[in-house]
């Protein structure tokens, strides 16, 4: 009877199991820092595919999930064209992907981010995922969530820093802690950085319904 016993064990070990990781936040199933984030192909607001090996002499990329509707990405805007303008310069450019799903966020759509770059004359790529592929490989969950990448030798792009741009979404006058500047600041001199991670703080990704 005892033996009998085991495999109905082992089958509820592995059902418990299985809910678990079914209830791990999509940020958890993407990457942490260090690991090697995937390239990829969107299309820029300019009509143009977009990818990070074909920009030559980068030397890494400010990879930025926000949207055209989310109240904390609209307030993060300025701010994100000052870190691309900042550190563009010095080999990190900043590439948006828009992930949100236009069915679930019809202003988020592609012709409506078209109009937003233009509005805001973002000197940045603002690419859409209309998949979610990427989105979902790196992990992001919020609107903004930024991912610091920096190219290795071989070509591929390491993961450095993730997290939130600074800490304060609703006045920039006010913010002690630049987060995402202070990552790039020590990465580029070639300094360990200190903080590697933090909480993105946003509305939530609108996710394509099954």
């Amino acid at each position: 009877m005892k033996n009998a016993k085991i495999p109905m064990i082992y089958t509820l070990c592995l059902l418990f199991v299985g809910l678990l990781l079914a209830a791990v936040p999509r940020s958890e199933s993407g990457y942490a820092v260090g690991d090697t984030a995937r390239d990829f192909k969107l299309k820029n607001v300019d009509g143009k595919m977009v990818s990070m090996a074909d920009q030559k002499n980068a030397k890494g990329f400010i990879v930025t999930f926000t949207c055209n509707t989310c109240p904390y990405a609209v307030a993060y805007e300025d701010r994100i064209i000052a870190l691309h303008n900042k550190y563009a310069p010095k080999g990190y450019p900043v590439i948006a992907i828009n992930p949100n799903d236009v069915k679930a966020s019809p202003k988020d759509s592609y012709s409506d981010m078209q109009q937003r770059a233009k509005d805001k004359k973002f000197p940045f790529a603002y690419v859409y995922d209309q998949t979610q592929e990427i989105t979902k490989a790196y992990g992001a969950t919020r609107t903004p969530h930024l991912y610091i990448v920096e190219k290795q030798k071989d070509g591929t792009f390491k993961v450095a820093y993730i997290g939130a741009i600074d800490d304060n979404y609703k006045d920039a006058s006010k913010v002690e802690k630049k987060y995402a500047e202070a990552a790039l600041d020590e990465l580029i001199t070639g300094k360990q950085i200190a903080q590697p991670t933090t909480k993105a703080i946003g509305c939530t990704i609108k996710w394509k319904q099954s």
